[in-house]
């Protein structure tokens, strides 16, 4: 009996830290919820998952930027970003006044330059965007930076694997950053192929059985291209051949976007390169001119003006989410909305109900059919509340919809890789690109609207009709979104 009543006090004991811990450390109220629960009422497998998934990083700083350990240059860098972006308000574009608030907010949370000068082209599945790498690629000099989630040793990755080798052999330098749970497929073979071809190639948080859960939860799911610190690629489109819909053995259409920048709009994008290599490979990068060659050297000609929004949890806020949501108080009239994973958590649901009671028309795209069933299941829960602000949701039958953008007012146009869950606004390292302009914003509307005639409207009178069984798995699943 002593020892079964020292175990209960030891157990007891236990889970009241436990919970202390929780209580401290979880900026969520409705993340602590759901953590308490799993630990009172399933105490060894909630503590497991708890200091798996649950620990707060972003406060215990597990991924530091070290790029710049001079403060001298720190302060120097900041006062140019300060300098481009007040620079680029004076110069009056109209096409920037109507959002001057989030352009304030990422040059003053994030600094991230608000630059003008660029050229953007989007880029609509992969068939558009991989023949652009292709052809950007080949026409480097110096150094290619290659960052990606997801890279597959399939008919594109051995193609752009063979042209980085060749880069290399033609003196050009080329360093590969692959999530090293998200690319997993390419460890023992790819890799090593690219290593003895002199490509530099390094994983994202090593995966160790020790820190396994750690490490998964924590994933880069950013896809970056810069080469020779002119010309960029950032979007949702990963390296594999699914996302081609050329291909003859094609089973599932892709839809996604991407974008090719041209001019100072890359610099950050170098930036968060050189920050996760540092993080990654043994080396200290440091900026110079050849990574951010002046403006003057730009093979550029272009009049869109470009900011990117990055965050993670090497990030003091989620720059991301802040983003998102401040673009949305700024719509006056039509938001367009595309997402794979919809989980929004509740500072964006009350955003969208907001802009929707308001009078903004709210569209939101969504997959018809997910390769998550309880990702599917939680966010479905959200519908009801989004119906009835006078939200209209979409739901994408051609294939799977992969894109992750919005479009405001036709004015602005949003392209990343961040998806609208809380696992890209609090866990991942995401980053999307801005685009203040209507040419932009009009051709990425125009390309929602043809993305709406694959895709079936929700009528809110049958949805709130469907089985009761159904509502209430909604309901379970969304009890435990804060995790996912």
């Amino acid at each position: 009996m002593s020892w079964l009543l020292l175990y209960q006090i030891a157990y007891t004991t236990i889970v009241i830290l436990v919970c202390l811990r929780v209580i401290y450390d979880t900026r969520s109220t409705t993340k602590t919820l759901a953590y308490l629960l799993l630990v009172v009422f399933l105490p060894f497998v909630g503590i497991f998952i708890y200091f798996s998934f649950g620990i707060n990083y972003r406060k215990r700083k597990m991924y530091s930027k070290k790029l710049i350990e001079d403060e001298k240059l720190d302060m120097r860098l900041k006062q140019e970003i300060l300098q481009s972006s007040a620079q680029a308000f004076a110069q009056g574009n109209e096409e920037i006044q109507p959002f001057r608030e989030l352009a304030h907010m990422l040059a003053n949370n994030s600094l991230s330059a608000l630059t003008a000068g660029n050229e953007v082209k989007l880029l609509i599945n992969g068939e558009h965007k991989f023949p652009e790498v292709i052809r950007a690629m080949q026409a480097a000099r110096h150094h290619i930076h290659i960052e990606y989630y997801i890279y597959e040793d399939d008919e594109i990755g051995r193609t752009l694997e063979q042209l980085m080798i060749q880069k290399v052999q033609e003196g050009v330098t080329v360093r590969f950053i692959y999530d090293d749970f998200g690319s997993s497929s390419i460890r023992k073979k790819l890799v090593k192929r690219l290593r003895a071809g002199g490509v530099q190639a390094f994983p994202f948080s090593r995966i160790i059985f020790i820190a396994l859960a750690n490490r998964l939860n924590y994933r880069n799911h950013r896809k970056i291209i810069v080469i020779d610190g002119h010309t960029a690629f950032v979007g949702g489109i990963n390296i594999s051949d699914k996302y081609v819909n050329t291909a003859t053995e094609k089973k599932l259409f892709w839809r996604d976007t991407h974008l090719q920048l041209t001019g100072r709009g890359v610099n950050y994008l170098q930036y968060l390169f050189l920050c996760d290599w540092n993080f990654c490979a043994d080396e200290q990068l440091q900026p110079n001119e050849q990574f951010f060659p002046p403006a003057a050297s730009f093979p550029v000609s272009g009049n869109k003006v470009v900011q990117i929004a990055a965050s993670g949890p090497d990030s003091d806020t989620p720059t991301i989410l802040f983003s998102l949501l401040q673009a949305i108080s700024l719509a006056t009239r039509e938001l367009l909305i595309t997402t794979p994973y919809f989980i929004p958590g509740e500072s964006m649901l009350d955003a969208l109900m907001i802009a929707a009671l308001g009078g903004v028309r709210v569209k939101l795209l969504v997959p018809g059919h997910s390769d998550s069933v309880v990702v599917n299941a939680a966010a479905r829960s959200y519908y009801d509340d989004l119906l009835h602000a006078g939200v209209e949701i979409y739901r994408y039958q051609k294939g799977f919809v992969h894109a992750k953008t919005m479009v405001v007012d036709r004015k602005i146009a949003i392209v990343g890789t961040a998806n609208m869950d809380q696992r890209s606004f609090d866990l991942n390292f995401e980053v999307n690109a801005v685009v203040y302009d209507v040419a932009i914003a009009q051709e990425l509307g125009d390309v929602f609207d043809q993305d709406l005639l694959q895709a079936s409207p929700i009528d809110p009178q049958v949805w709130e009709q469907r089985p009761l069984y159904k509502q209430l798995l909604e309901k379970t699943a969304r009890l435990i979104s804060p995790l996912l």
